[in-house]
């Protein structure tokens, strides 16, 4: 059972939410909360594994809540809730430590594939969403990090191909075709790769491959 809490300070968009996952057999949701200060408490009391946040609220805005949330043992994986399309309350909340992003008025059935998605370790950022984050970051007059060409060096060549690869926002199964390696393999180097580099999550490690001038 997938334990979800959703974090909004609308009343009615909680609602909402709750009777989109309510006909789920294998989703529940066990807590709310109208801000941020109330989803680090929820958090505390149940066992979370996935939380829709909300990003602008009051007392405690989405993207602290995020970065609180993950900070703690055995974190909740984060879904950021936003009514605009990407913006930079996007961009810091995946530097929080959001698995990724939901436009509010999203359809049903793909906020619980999502749900489900990001439960199962995933990013539920489809990739051409992460390549538009990716652009964004090549926007950016930021100089190229020596503290992310660092991290890039711990990896095997290996790694770093595939690394090279999901920066570009691919697919496990597109790395795996690019590369001629199983899928289960892309997934074993995936796992290594955000240990060596110390990411949450593979939309960090794709912004540290940027910050670095990590191309495929």
């Amino acid at each position: 059972m997938i334990r979800t809490l959703i974090v909004d300070d609308d009343a009615l968009v909680r609602l909402g939410l709750c009777d989109v996952l309510a006909d789920e057999p294998d989703i529940t949701v066990v807590a709310q909360a109208a801000d941020g200060l109330g989803a680090v408490d929820q958090a505390m009391s149940h066992n979370i594994d996935v939380v829709l946040m909300d990003l602008r609220m009051p007392r405690m805005d989405g993207i602290a809540a995020t970065a609180r949330l993950r900070a703690m043992p055995n974190p909740a994986q984060v879904i950021a809730l936003t009514t605009f399309d990407i913006d930079e309350y996007v961009y810091r909340a995946i530097e929080a430590g959001a698995a990724g992003f939901l436009l509010k008025d999203t359809d049903p059935a793909e906020i619980v594939r999502a749900v489900r998605v990001v439960a199962g370790g995933q990013p539920m950022l489809h990739p051409a969403a992460a390549r538009r984050l990716i652009d964004h970051y090549r926007r950016t007059s930021r100089p190229l990090s020596t503290a992310a060409r660092a991290r890039i060096d711990r990896l095997t060549p290996r790694e770093t191909d595939v690394l090279g690869h999901l920066a570009e926002g691919a697919t496990n199964a597109e790395i795996a075709a690019a590369l001629g390696m199983r899928e289960s393999t892309v997934k074993a180097h995936i796992s290594r790769i955000l240990t060596a580099l110390d990411a949450a999550n593979r939309v960090q490690a794709a912004l540290i491959a940027r910050d670095a001038g990590l191309r495929p």
